[in-house]
C-alpha cells in the first residue's frame, strides 16, 4: 500500500490527476480515508451510517481495475442525510425513517456515482434538515472540531465536519435557509448555494411553487467547489424551472476588473449581532479592498420585516407540503419535534391569499435587487449573527440581550439571497469573539453569476486560505 496523508490540504482535482495518472490508487485512497475517520470521527460525530470498511475496500478495488467514469474515481464521499443513496439508510434524522434503505440514488447521488464517486456514508443532518444545528435522536449530535463543546452548524454541519477533518475532500449537502453557508462558516470551509435550479432536486411532489431549497457543494477551496458544482448541475426535463449553464471550473481563474462589494452589515441596524461578528467580516472586507475590490457599506435596501414575515410564510407553506402526512398520522406526529409540529401547524393554517401576499413581497425584493446589482458584483453578509453555540442547545433563544422569537431566527441573516434564489459562496473570514472560533462571509451575486463568485472566491482563496492556515486543532 502507498502511503496517504489526508489533511487540510488535500484536494479532491489533485487525488483525481494523481489516481487518473496512476500515482495513487482508490484502494490506498479509501485505506486512507478509514483511517483518518477511525481517528477523529469519534470525537464530533460528523459521518454517520458509514459502510462495512471490507464492502468499502473491495469498492475502492473495483474502481482500480475499471476505466475510469469521471472526474471523482475512486473519490469518497459521504452524501448529506436527507438525500438518498442505494443502499445506504435515508433516516433524514427522524426516528419515522431510521434504518430505511433507500432503494434508488437521488439525481444529485447518482450524477456523483455517475462522474465515479464511492459512496462510503451519510452527513449527520437535524431532523428534516430543519434548524442550524445538527443534532437529531437517530445519530445525535455532530460537534464542531474547533470547540466539541460547540455546534457545527446546520443542516449540512455533517458535511462542514467532515471537510474541516479531513475525511472527505468535497462534500453535498444543501440549503434553504443557510444550510450550506452556516456550516461553512463555522467549520472554516467553503460552501455554495448555488443559483435556484442549476442543481436539480427530485421531480416529485409540487414541482413549480416551492422554490426555496436547493443543493449544492462543499469543499475547502474554490476549486473543488466549482468541480462539484459542475457535477451536480444540469436541468431536469422532469422539472420545469431548470437551468443550464457552462461549467464553472474553466472559468475560475478569470478575472474580475475592480469588482464592487456593498457591505450590507446587520441590515442597518435590524439584525442582532454577537459581538465581533461584524468587526470580523469587517476586517475580511478590508482585505478584498487590498485584492482590488471596491467595498461599500450600505443602508438596508429593503423592509426586515416585509423579508422575514414573506420567508416564514413561503418556508412553513412548503414544509407542510412535505411533512403534512407525518403530522395527520397521530403515531407519527410524535416523532416530530417540535421544530418541525410548529412549521407544519403554521403552513396548514395558511390561506391562499397569505401566501400570494408573500409571494409579492418576494417578488418587490427581486426587482430591488436587480437594481442592486446594476451597481454592484457582490453583496456581503455575515454567514451567522453569533458564534458557534453550546451544542447542548437546541437552539439559541437570544444574541446580544435580543430575544429570538422562533428556532430560526438567529439566522435571519440568510433569509436575503435564499427567499430568491440568488447564488451565494460562503467563504472562510478568519477567526474571533472570545473563544477565537471560525466566521464565514456570504458573497451574494445576481442570478446566473455562480462563476463569476468563484472568481471572487478563488482571489480570496489565493490570499488567506484559511483552512490550510488555520485547521481544527486535532
Amino acid at each position: 500500500m502507498n502511503t496517504v496523508t489526508l489533511g487540510p490540504g488535500s484536494s479532491a482535482l489533485a487525488l483525481s490527476q494523481a489516481l487518473a495518472a496512476g500515482d495513487l490508487r482508490a484502494v490506498d485512497l479509501m485505506q486512507a480515508t478509514l483511517a483518518r475517520i477511525d481517528a477523529v470521527n469519534g470525537d464530533v460525530n460528523a459521518i454517520v451510517a458509514l459502510k462495512d470498511p471490507d464492502a468499502l475496500m473491495a469498492d475502492a478495488r473495483a474502481a482500480d481495475g475499471s476505466d475510469r467514469s469521471g472526474w471523482l474515481h475512486g473519490i469518497p464521499i459521504a452524501i448529506k442525510d436527507l438525500a438518498n443513496a442505494a443502499g445506504f439508510p435515508t433516516s433524514m434524522g427522524s426516528t419515522i425513517f431510521a434504518g430505511q434503505m433507500a432503494a434508488q440514488d437521488d439525481i444529485m447521488v447518482a450524477r456523483l456515482r455517475a462522474a465515479g464517486a464511492i459512496v462510503i456514508g451519510k452527513t449527520n443532518t437535524p431532523q428534516f434538515g430543519l434548524g442550524s444545528h445538527s443534532t437529531n435522536p437517530v445519530f445525535g449530535a455532530t460537534r464542531n472540531p474547533y470547540d466539541t463543546a460547540r455546534s457545527a452548524g446546520g443542516s449540512s454541519g455533517g458535511a462542514g465536519v467532515a471537510l474541516a477533518c479531513a475525511m472527505l475532500s468535497v462534500a453535498d449537502g444543501s440549503d434553504m435557509m443557510g444550510s450550506l453557508r452556516n456550516p461553512a462558516g463555522w467549520n472554516n470551509v467553503y460552501g455554495m448555494r448555488p443559483t435556484w435550479g442549476l442543481v436539480p432536486s427530485e421531480p416529485q411532489g409540487d414541482a413549480f411553487l416551492h422554490q426555496l431549497a436547493t443543493n449544492g457543494p462543499m469543499a475547502r477551496c474554490p476549486r473543488n467547489l466549482a468541480a462539484l458544482l459542475d457535477t451536480m448541475a444540469g436541468a431536469d426535463p422532469r422539472q420545469p424551472h431548470g437551468l443550464s449553464a457552462a461549467p464553472t471550473l474553466p472559468q475560475i481563474d478569470g478575472h474580475l476588473a475592480g469588482p464592487r462589494i456593498g457591505w450590507l452589515g446587520d441590515w442597518g441596524g435590524a439584525l442582532a449581532m454577537e459581538a465581533g461578528v461584524l468587526e470580523l467580516c469587517a476586517d475580511a472586507l478590508a482585505q478584498f479592498g487590498d485584492l482590488g475590490c471596491v467595498v461599500e457599506a450600505m443602508d438596508a435596501p429593503f423592509g426586515r420585516d416585509a423579508l422575514w414575515q414573506s420567508w416564514t410564510t413561503l418556508r412553513s407553506f412548503a414544509v407542510a407540503g412535505g411533512l403534512a402526512p407525518l403530522y395527520h398520522n397521530e403515531r407519527q406526529r410524535a416523532h416530530l419535534n417540535t421544530q418541525a409540529q410548529w412549521e407544519v401547524s403554521r403552513g396548514l393554517a395558511l390561506s391562499a391569499t397569505e401566501v400570494h401576499a408573500a409571494s409579492v413581497i418576494r417578488t418587490d425584493w427581486f426587482k430591488t435587487a436587480v437594481t442592486l446589482f446594476q451597481s454592484y458584483d457582490a453583496l456581503a453578509l455575515p454567514t451567522a449573527q453569533m458564534w458557534p453555540f453550546d451544542v447542548t442547545l437546541d437552539w439559541p433563544r437570544e444574541i446580544a440581550g435580543t430575544t429570538m422569537d422562533t428556532y430560526h431566527r438567529w439566522m435571519e441573516v440568510v433569509v436575503p439571497a435564499s427567499l430568491i434564489g440568488l447564488p451565494v459562496v460562503s467563504v472562510p473570514a478568519g477567526f474571533g469573539g472570545p473563544d477565537n472560533l471560525p466566521m464565514g462571509l456570504q458573497l451574494i451575486g445576481p442570478r446566473g453569476s455562480d462563476a463569476r463568485l468563484l472568481q471572487l472566491a478563488e482571489a480570496w482563496h489565493q490570499a488567506t486560505d484559511w483552512p490550510t492556515r488555520r485547521p481544527p486543532p486535532r
